[in-house]
């Protein structure tokens, strides 16, 4: 029997997906291993392998496509000594191609690299270094898996934060930024249809924020009609949100909106970094060409105190669930990339094991395949605490927004030239100001306190990060 091929997810959250390219055409044989397709998510680009042998029998979703959902028939495999056409036929009864963007509705064009990793899975191919081997099933049947994320996308009807609304609903209110849980539906049993979404952008039928179910009191956020209103026509150009801008804008609003931040601000007297980040780079082996076997930055000291200040302090190396407290054993430190298109957090684990040299050469690699968005969704996910250095760019000090499940983040500010008064009488010195924001739920003030203070011991004290 021929096995559909679905989209499959690529990380918890995600439920669409870009179909980038076919690397297999229709009537092409395939083997297991073989990789067929590739996949973009928001930060990734996913390379998908087939798990069977068969023949590509016909291709449901074109390459190029956006905004597929999980678990929706992109392809037909056929097994041996199969019609193609009535495999085709049999396989993909029922199912559907994503019906193309309508004309004159913009719509971002593929980048030739994006997206974001896995966790449900499809008994057909699967994404290369992702998530576990897929569940068993009887073959030619079209199955999806559950994965960390829960039950994937249907294709009828879906149910968020028990809100009953149709797919194209969700995605409409999606675009125009408007919670669903605002807006009064108009079809069978409530559920919230494409009038009511087209309603809501101009302001009408929608719910006071305390009325919404769950939804906290906040106040309402202007429609797209009504912020487009306040410019005059032409006097702006509209760019569409890309996959990574708008996941960002939904992470860290639900950071803002349900972890509790305070803010820790010390300064740091970095002189004695300095110099001995001059006689290690100094002093680092070079090959036959004469390039150095490392080259620190002030941000791999800044990794690894970190990374030493949480084994200090273990109490405060803990990420929240309902459940408990999940106390990390090892030091897993994101450190944010910026993208064209955004923000991408990479993470050095085990930060604490490791020597300098070693962070600094791992997290160039780590850049620069986070600026390609050749990252594995591993990578990048998870960790225990975070890095946000913008010191490059002038920046005195900030506050960094929290990267949930993570309970700290440290805000990394310009070291410069200060006077200061040591033993009564001025002096100049190099001062770097580190802002943390901290997860009320599960560290609190006297502790985060007490990593602050570790870091600031460490990072003033470089020679302490060596022993």
């Amino acid at each position: 029997m021929p096995i559909n091929i679905l989209m499959p997810a690529l990380s918890p959250t995600m439920e669409k997906g870009n179909l980038a390219k076919w690397l297999k055409k229709e009537g092409e044989a395939v083997k297991t291993g073989d990789v067929i397709a590739e996949i973009e998510t928001d930060k990734a680009t996913m390379e998908y392998e087939a798990v069977d042998d068969g023949v590509i029998a016909k291709i449901v979703v074109p390459e190029g496509t956006n905004d597929v959902p999980v678990n929706q028939l992109i392809a037909v495999l056929a097994q041996g000594g199969e019609d193609l056409k009535a495999a085709a036929a049999a396989a993909g009864k029922g199912a559907s191609a994503p019906k193309p963007p309508s004309p004159g509705i913009p719509s971002p064009q593929p980048s030739p690299q994006r997206g974001e990793g896995a966790a449900q899975q499809v008994p057909a191919p699967q994404a290369k270094a992702t998530a576990p081997p897929p569940s068993t099933s009887p073959r030619g049947g079209e199955v999806a898996a559950r994965g960390a994320a829960g039950e994937g996308a249907r294709a009828g009807d879906h149910t968020t934060n028990r809100v009953l609304a149709s797919p194209l609903a969700r995605r409409l209110a999606k675009e125009a930024g408007i919670d669903l849980l605002r807006i009064a539906g108009s079809g069978p049993h409530g559920r919230v249809i494409a009038r009511d979404v087209a309603a809501a952008k101009e302001g009408k039928g929608l719910r006071a924020p305390a009325a919404a179910a769950g939804a906290p009191a906040v106040a309402p956020s202007m429609s797209d009609a009504q912020i487009r209103a306040l410019y005059e026509e032409g006097s702006y150009e509209l760019i569409p949100h890309d996959g990574m801008r708008r996941t960002i804008a939904q992470r860290l609003t639900a950071s803002m909106q349900t972890i509790p931040h305070y803010y820790l601000t010390v300064d740091c007297d970095v002189g004695k970094l300095l110099a001995a980040r001059e006689e290690i780079n100094a002093t680092a082996p070079k090959d036959k060409d004469g390039k150095p076997a490392y080259k620190l930055s002030v941000n791999d000291f800044v990794i690894k105190a970190l990374a030493l200040a949480l084994q200090r302090v273990p109490d405060a190396n803990v990420s929240w669930t309902e459940a408990g407290l999940l106390r990390h054993k090892h030091s897993d430190i994101g450190v944010a990339v910026a993208l064209p298109a955004g923000l991408i957090t990479p993470i050095v684990r085990n930060a604490e094991t490791k020597s300098l040299s070693a962070i600094s050469n791992e997290m160039k690699e780590l850049a620069a395949r986070a600026r390609a968005k050749k990252l594995r969704p591993q990578e990048y996910q998870g960790g225990g605490s975070s890095v946000s250095n913008l010191g490059m760019y002038g920046i005195k000090d900030f506050t960094a927004v929290i990267n949930a499940p993570q309970s700290t983040i440290l805000a990394v500010g310009a070291g410069e030239e200060r006077a200061v008064v040591r033993n009564g009488k001025l002096e100049a010195a190099q001062i770097m100001s580190v802002t943390m924001s901290c997860d009320h739920r599960s560290v609190d003030g006297a502790l985060s306190a007490q990593l602050i203070g570790a870091f600031k011991a460490l990072i003033e004290n470089p020679v302490m990060m060596l022993v």
